[in-house]
């Protein structure tokens, strides 16, 4: 069995949307809302649940939650360096090192279930994220919303192992005939990446001592640097169900959102 830590960078200090880990969804608090996620995603395994954060309300907020935390340094750049300094204080040596933001309280549990098989049935592999097959339907929203927003949401394309070739900002891969393709069946080939990580442990702290990449540096996007320094990303394949198209919490008007899909479907 698949010794895992679920590292839960909740940071009070957003810009855009101060305090966001303790806003409630339905009455409860998005971070308790992800730590229920991490729960029910790694039940039945041996995994540790540990919330990394940069504020004391936080750490306070967790503490009267029976939630175990650690205050973090302030300079922590991105999630992955809250999730590097949060393995190094805690002194373990985990197999899998999940990074589940603290602000996506619709991410489905089966999600973190699926990492954890992939690396499973997998243990060579640097990284573990998943990708959901857009439906054509899906495909035209993504495209609409790239007219305005191009910098909103990564495509990614695999190998027929299923490790990643490549991820951008575009939508790749291009797609001829698509009119013949759309009348055989209602998924395009188009796969989304989901920002979440699994990481074997040795290749988190490898990827953290290397450079940002050149491709890194145009596209924005830190799983790059495993590509192209040689290293193995294996593909999670997920489907989001009800919950498609939406991701995490940026703003208060993303929590109306969330509110209306929990409303709408039930929680996980």
């Amino acid at each position: 069995m698949v010794k895992t830590l679920v590292v839960i960078p909740a940071r009070y200090g957003s810009s855009r949307f101060p305090g966001k880990p303790l806003a409630k969804i339905a009455g409860k608090e998005m971070l308790l809302r992800v730590v229920e996620i991490a729960k029910k995603g790694t039940a039945g395994t041996e995994a540790r649940i540990v919330v990394a954060t940069e504020d004391q309300r936080i750490v306070d907020f967790c503490t009267a939650n029976g939630v175990e935390c650690l205050l973090t340094s302030e300079a922590c750049k991105t999630g992955s360096d809250r999730v590097c300094e949060t393995v190094k204080i805690l002194g373990e040596k985990p197999e899998l090192i999940i990074n589940l933001q603290g602000d996506n309280p619709v991410c489905p549990p089966w999600f973190i279930q699926e990492l954890i098989k992939a690396f499973e049935q997998d243990k060579t592999v640097d990284l573990v994220t998943p990708c959901t097959q857009l439906s054509w339907e899906a495909l035209d929203k993504l495209r609409e919303s790239k007219k305005t927003t191009p910098f909103s949401g990564t495509t990614c394309v695999a190998d027929k192992n299923g490790y990643a070739l490549w991820f951008s900002k575009n939508i790749i891969p291009a797609v001829r005939k698509e009119a013949d393709l759309r009348e055989k069946s209602d998924k395009s080939p188009v796969l989304r990446h989901i920002g979440l990580y699994g990481y074997k442990y040795d290749s988190l702290f490898r990827f953290k001592e290397l450079e940002e990449s050149s491709y890194e540096k145009l596209e924005g996007l830190e799983q790059l640097r495993f590509l192209e320094n040689g290293m193995k990303i294996k593909i999670a394949k997920v489907d989001y169900g009800a919950f498609e198209g939406m991701s995490g919490v940026d703003s208060p008007e993303d929590l109306k959102r969330a509110e209306a899909l929990f409303a709408r479907y039930g929680e996980f």
